[in-house]
């Protein structure tokens, strides 16, 4: 039997949070609730969710701080809600580690396909089997895809998922110039229901902990997208 995948949904509008909950259990997910920051806290310490939707409007601690402190833990899948429409609160919550950002007001069927195709995604993290060794490695940088590590500098580099997929997917193809729709298709897939800013947003998060090397960097080719550049010495 086929363990239900658990889903924690943090909104303080209940009515909200029971109509996700029902579209959620209809498709045979675990659907559990939270109305403020501090609940959602203890339940995603003592339920060990699989995914949690996040509104960051907030009683107490709002969905920004909730998504730091779990951030500093896990990587677990975040989906955000907001009713805020500026590009600078959607920015900000992907650079907190969100996973996907979804407007208000917005189609229930609309956010359980943002669902599945976000744990999809997710179903490549460590601890899943994949069929034989994808790694790369170049000077002071190890990538390694089946077991989800990256080494840089001699030292381990903690990386979500899809930071290190990108990672991977670029330096896989040394070179290569890569659009950022090219980039949403192959990492985030088809489904993904978001614009460019977030391999821009990925991108920024990657230079943070990989800086450039004297023989390799993740360039920008101004107008198009990126590459990892690999330099002749």
């Amino acid at each position: 039997m086929t363990t239900k995948q658990k889903i924690l949904i943090v909104d303080d509008d209940n009515n909200i949070a029971e109509l996700i909950q029902l579209y959620l259990t209809k498709e045979f997910f675990e659907a559990s609730i939270a109305n403020d920051g501090i609940e959602a806290l203890k339940k995603f310490r003592s339920d060990s969710p699989d995914m949690i939707i996040l509104d960051l409007m907030l009683p107490g601690i709002d969905g920004y701080q909730v998504c730091r402190e779990i951030r500093q833990s896990s990587d677990i899948p975040i989906i955000m809600l907001s009713a805020k429409t500026d590009t600078f609160d959607k920015v900000l919550g992907l650079e907190l580690g969100a996973d996907d950002y979804i407007i208000k007001p917005f189609d229930a069927k609309e956010l359980v396909a943002r669902v599945k195709a976000v744990l999809r995604r997710y179903s490549n993290h460590p601890g899943h089997s994949v069929a034989g060794e994808k790694s790369v490695s170049y000077p002071d940088l190890s990538i390694n895809l089946t077991n989800y590590s990256v080494t840089y500098m001699g030292k381990q580099i903690d990386m979500p998922p899809k930071e290190l997929e990108l990672l991977y997917f670029l330096a896989a193809s040394p070179n290569q110039v890569f659009t950022r729709e090219q980039l949403l298709d192959h990492i985030w897939g088809y489904e993904y229901i978001g614009d460019t800013r977030t391999v821009d947003v990925h991108i920024k998060r990657l230079r943070e902990k990989i800086k450039d090397h004297e023989d390799w960097s993740i360039a920008t080719v101004w107008g198009i997208g990126y590459k990892f550049e690999v330099k002749n010495r």
